[in-house]
């Protein structure tokens, strides 16, 4: 491990094993950090400082693989990794969401995890990763658990990790045969912007029909939301009524949009029932291509 002063700061921690970063969390509570992009900003407002915990030498969190129950995708794995990964068609949902996450450089820096231990409501990768029912896998001395995307972030820029905890990686499942994904966002210009709403969709065709469909909405409440209701009352639609099918207030009614300077909350329900039904038709498309990989 190797430690040097850093202005402003107690320590610069940077790791070369799971560990010693566990031990260093429980004993100093520093902030861990892998990208920066969102630490940094962060500090340039007047944020506190204190030590500094880096992971990005940790082997443990890197990587994606594909594992006999799901796919493992390391927590310190870059938004650039994913978009090149070789990944079955469900993913394409995560994956269109990794080229919208800032500009090249961004993606090339910023983490999987470190959007969703951000926690913030417009956070690009937490919509695609609840459809992907998603799980969050946290260590420490005391062992290892896993919860739910959904359980794990809390509010806006709160989630369940205890402060001797550390995210280790994502699991998700393996998808059927027949999913496709597709992610889309509205903001005032294609990347470099918070979003005024997003959307991710999966999809399940089955002999035509929708056999299963997992949407979430960005930017429009707190935190990230699925719709359950539009979800119950897409099932079994024909891919031919796609096309004209969006949700209605009561599929949209657990979101909670707040008007602010990007947009009104009126404008963002309009916006989210356009963005759905095109999430919609392109991950019915791109389900027509899963091979189950």
């Amino acid at each position: 491990m190797t430690s040097a002063a850093w202005e402003g700061l107690l320590a610069y921690l940077v790791p070369d094993s799971l560990p010693e970063a566990l031990t260093l969390l429980r004993d100093r509570r520093p902030e861990v950090v892998a990208g920066c992009t969102d630490v940094l900003p962060a500090r340039r407002q007047g944020q506190r400082s204190g030590d500094i915990l880096d992971v990005t030498r940790l082997p443990a969190l890197r990587g994606i693989a594909r594992e006999p129950r799901g796919w493992r995708i390391g927590a310190a794995t870059t938004w650039a990794e994913i978009a090149a990964a070789p990944l079955p068609p469900a993913f394409a949902a995560l994956q269109e969401a990794a080229v919208e996450v800032g500009a090249v450089q961004i993606q090339n820096a910023g983490t999987v995890a470190g959007n969703i231990c951000n926690a913030s409501p417009a956070a690009d990768g937490v919509p695609p990763l609840l459809a992907l029912r998603a799980e969050v896998e946290l260590a420490s001395h005391a062992g290892t658990r896993r919860l739910p995307l959904e359980e794990f972030i809390t509010g806006v820029r709160r989630t369940a990790r205890a402060a001797d905890e550390l995210v280790t990686a994502l699991h998700l499942p393996h998808p059927a045969p027949g999913e496709g994904g597709a992610f889309v966002k509205l903001g005032t210009r294609s990347s470099l912007v918070i979003s005024i709403a997003m959307v991710a969709a999966v999809v399940h065709i089955d002999q035509d029909r929708i056999a299963e469909a997992r949407v979430a909405v960005g930017a429009c409440s707190p935190v990230a939301r699925r719709l359950p209701a539009w979800e119950s009352a897409l099932q079994g639609r024909r891919l031919d009524e796609l096309a004209g099918l969006k949700p209605d207030p009561f599929h949209l009614s657990v979101l909670s949009p707040i008007d602010d300077i990007r947009a009104t909350a009126a404008y963002r329900i309009e916006a989210v029932r356009e963005l759905c039904q095109r999430a919609l038709v392109r991950a019915a498309n791109a389900a027509g291509g899963a091979d189950g990989r």
